[in-house]
């Protein structure tokens, strides 16, 4: 599949901003189930744009202005060719060893609840890939997830407790569960193409992948209820959101911020894409 995806950030200041600085994970990287065609991001203001790459591997443009700024924006566009490979992630720029994904973070902080949770519905499995299986298919009956603009992150405990989930906790939700089974297990960011028969397509998305000895990281989605497919971009990961965020910016001045973002991910001939 072939997928356009245009993402656009903008920003108004009550106050005009004095410098801003922008730390963008916002490029895809090459690998054996995706192919980046074209992708440029481009600012609406002059600054200084620079690339670099972060200890997990992932592209990170850090962009930077002086002001005054009143006004701004980042327009992302690019074309990516998928291959559907079952959730298997192959030919991925590895830099931190495996172990480093057992390690829990104040987003992924295990509770009670959430082992119990972890236990209960991979009880019956019998392997590791069933086990996570079974975890992804019992969150995905049991944790509703809402559209991201209708809440922040909340991290994996908090989100179970409020009984539904933006896809980035239903993320870090897995991710507890799958640590505490003993599994390493990273967050991922990036995009899923509209499509008529996954419930959460609309665009910017998360997930997570673990690592199991018999196959290497495998993605899972269980805000969709599967293994990520050929509607899926991967952009960026990490042990949690905080290493993987599309955005993350500091200013001085501009008081009064507005933000609005606009995501489209769509195949390329611009039908919605079918499982």
């Amino acid at each position: 599949m072939r997928i356009r995806i245009s993402h656009a950030i903008s920003y108004v200041y009550a106050e005009p901003a004095r410098h801003i600085t922008q730390i963008l994970r916002l490029t895809p990287r090459d690998h054996d189930g995706q192919h980046v065609m074209s992708w440029r991001i481009e600012p609406t203001i002059d600054g200084r744009l620079r690339a670099t790459q972060d200890p997990f591997g992932n592209i990170v443009h850090t962009f930077s202005a002086d002001g005054p700024i009143a006004d701004m924006a980042i327009q992302v566009e690019g074309l990516i060719e998928t291959t559907d490979l079952a959730g298997i992630v192959r030919g991925v720029t590895e830099r931190v060893p495996v172990e480093v994904f057992r390690r829990d973070t104040l987003l992924t902080m295990p509770d009670a609840a959430l082992t119990a949770f972890a236990e209960d519905v991979t009880r019956a499995a019998e392997t590791p890939l069933s086990k996570m299986h079974a975890l992804m298919e019992a969150l995905h009956e049991t944790l509703p997830c809402i559209e991201t603009g209708q809440r922040t992150g909340l991290g994996a405990a908090a989100a179970f407790a409020a009984g539904e989930s933006i896809p980035q906790d239903l993320a870090h939700v897995f991710m507890t569960c799958a640590r505490h089974l003993d599994v390493p297990a990273r967050y991922v960011s990036g995009y899923v193409a509209q499509s008529d028969t996954l419930p959460h397509a609309n665009g910017a998305h998360a997930w997570a992948e673990v690592h199991l000895d018999d196959y290497g990281w495998i993605g899972f989605d269980p805000a969709n209820g599967l293994c990520p497919i050929d509607t899926h971009v991967r952009v960026a990961a990490g042990l949690d959101f905080a290493d993987a965020a599309p955005v993350r910016g500091a200013r001085k001045g501009g008081d009064g911020e507005a933000l609005a973002v606009r995501v489209s991910a769509r195949n390329a001939d611009g039908r919605a894409a079918n499982q």
